[in-house]
């Protein structure tokens, strides 16, 4: 007996939602995005993507940066007699 009011019920509940599509969109909750205008939108994701190129511009030069100390860097330790010293091998044999 039971098991047939529990049926009964589901039954019920199924019969009383509404069965379109349009009827479940509008119990969604509305998103900044439809809330806001179109050309906004717009306007939001230009400035959003100019922002990404600026920041990858910026990250880049950053990039030559850190590499164009690096090498003068290493240039000014090949010129430096003490250094090329301290670090070279002393199997002087191979040099013969």
């Amino acid at each position: 007996m039971a098991k047939a009011k529990k049926r009964q019920s589901t039954a019920a509940r199924n019969d009383q939602r509404p069965s379109s599509s349009a009827a479940q969109g509008a119990d969604k909750p509305a998103t900044l995005k439809d809330l806001l205008r179109p050309d906004l939108v717009e306007k939001l994701k230009a400035h959003s993507s100019e922002l990404k190129a600026a920041d990858e511009q910026r990250k880049e030069q950053e990039r030559q940066q850190i590499e164009a100390a690096r090498k003068a860097e290493q240039k000014r330790l090949e010129n430096d007699f003490e250094h090329l010293l301290n670090n070279s091998r002393m199997d002087w044999r191979q040099h013969k």
